[in-house]
């Protein structure tokens, strides 16, 4: 694999002897892929400098249909190598949902188009969060609109907790949070309550009068995406002082707080606990409550990524090429 382990983290000037239209072909062209519940973040390195980034829908097909994925795929290759991707050498893509090798080779298949003379190392998204931190172990957490950790020692042992979808986990994340949110208000309306402020706020984003009226829309195709953009109604409530809004939060605090544990249980503590997602990366009060349930239990090394998580790719890269001399 080709080494970028020095590339800078913004973005460089195409034409400047790397990847303009008049400069001479790059040598070696690497794409990146962070492929999230709600987006899909590219960024394209040449010869190890980071020269461009585009931003596209999620192509994890977990959340979205397979042609929407490949329309999400095809907008987001065509604005990262304008001139085509007949050049790139290699895509690393981390993505959600990547549980086998079939799912791995789907991908793979999704991508192919676009990058059709490239190696394709597909990877759970997992992997990016700890590499985006520096670390070649400890374990990964991501809180966004769904929630998993990932763990490796230095022998190479792996663990997973969670990362299963919504339907079978997911707590702690984004869609989690506001589900609980949307049912303490259907609850509250059963029992005769007016609504309160958190209450006011759920209904307010969805533009609906009633409690009623978030049953079918909570039902409908309106999709994890929508749901876990939500989220922020109850951090706002919790910044305010309201008290059920702070034990929601406490609670997804908890549960994330089990995921590393679950981790810790089978391979031990190699290194950092790095976390990522918008979820994680993005509400202090969430960050502060999970740090201190962790340093409750032994646990000081956490870090909240503040660069995104496909920076990660430089670092894995890197790290395969110095692996391989």
């Amino acid at each position: 694999m080709p080494d970028i382990s020095s590339a800078p983290s913004t973005p460089q000037q195409a034409g400047r002897g790397q990847a303009g239209p008049s400069a001479e072909p790059a040598t070696s062209l690497v794409v990146g892929l962070d492929i999230g519940g709600s987006k899909t973040h590219g960024a394209l390195w040449a010869d190890g400098v980071l020269v461009g980034e585009a931003r596209a829908g999620s192509a994890n097909v977990q959340n979205v249909t397979p042609d929407d994925a490949a329309r999400n795929l095809a907008e987001l290759f065509r604005e990262l190598t304008p001139a085509g991707g007949a050049d790139v050498a290699q895509v690393v893509a981390g993505s959600g949902g990547v549980d086998t090798a079939g799912d791995a080779e789907r991908l793979r298949g999704l991508i192919r188009p676009h990058a059709p003379g490239a190696a394709i190392d597909v990877v759970h998204d997992t992997r990016l969060i700890l590499a985006a931190g520096g670390a070649r172990t400890g374990i990964a957490v991501i809180a966004g609109t769904g929630s998993v950790a990932w763990g490796v020692d230095g022998e190479g042992r792996e663990a997973r907790s969670g990362g299963w979808g919504y339907l079978l986990g997911d707590e702690g994340s984004g869609y989690w949070v506001v589900r609980e949110a949307v049912r303490r208000t259907l609850h509250r309306y059963d029992a005769g309550q007016q609504p309160d402020d958190l209450d006011a706020a759920v209904l307010a984003l969805n533009g609906v009068a009633t409690p009623t009226e978030l049953i079918g829309l909570f039902h409908s195709g309106a999709g994890r995406t929508y749901w876990a953009a939500q989220s922020r109604a109850v951090f706002d409530a919790a910044r305010t002082g309201h008290a059920e809004a702070g034990g929601i939060i406490e609670r997804a605090a908890g549960d994330l707080m089990q995921l590393v544990l679950d981790v810790v249980d089978v391979i031990g503590l190699p290194g950092p606990v790095v976390l990522g997602g918008g979820l994680a990366m993005h509400q202090p009060d969430l960050q502060a409550r999970l740090r201190y349930r962790l340093s409750d239990r032994g646990i000081d090394d956490v870090v909240f990524l503040d660069r995104d998580p496909v920076m990660g790719v430089q670092f894995l890269v890197a790290d395969s090429g110095r692996a391989g001399r």
